[in-house]
C-alpha cells in the first residue's frame, strides 16, 4: 500500500468560443461574449492529497470544477484513462457551451 500523497496538476488548455452558436442561440446582451475570463490558456493548479482535490482551489471557476471533478479525482488517486497515450493523464472541459475550456489534468508522481 502506498503511503506517498496523491498530487495532481491541472493546465488550461484552451479556452474557446462558440461564436456560430451564441450567434445562433443568444440574445443581442450576450452577443459580444468573449472567452472565459476565469482563466488563462497555460495557466495551472497544483493538488496535494485528497482534500485538496475535494476542494474548488483558490481562482477556479465552481462550475468546471464541478465538472471535471470526477477526473481529477481518478487521475489523483491512480486510475488512468482507457485509450490515452499517457497514464495518468485526462483531458476535460467545462460544459458551458457557448465557450468551453479545456483541462489536462495529470498525475504527479513523486522521484
Amino acid at each position: 500500500m502506498s503511503t506517498t500523497t496523491p498530487k495532481c496538476r491541472i493546465t488550461i488548455l484552451r479556452r474557446t468560443l462558440n461564436r456560430e452558436l451564441i450567434d445562433d442561440y443568444l440574445s443581442e446582451e450576450y452577443q459580444e461574449i468573449g472567452p472565459c475570463e476565469v482563466f488563462s490558456d497555460g495557466q495551472q493548479f497544483v493538488l496535494e492529497g485528497f482534500e485538496e482535490m475535494s476542494t474548488v482551489p483558490d481562482g477556479f471557476c465552481g462550475w468546471a470544477w464541478a465538472d471535471i471533478r470526477h477526473d481529477i479525482l481518478r487521475v489523483g488517486s491512480g486510475g488512468d484513462t482507457p485509450g490515452y497515450r499517457q497514464p495518468g493523464t485526462a483531458i476535460a472541459a467545462c460544459t458551458d457551451w457557448s465557450r468551453p475550456v479545456f483541462f489536462k489534468i495529470e498525475r504527479i508522481e513523486d522521484d
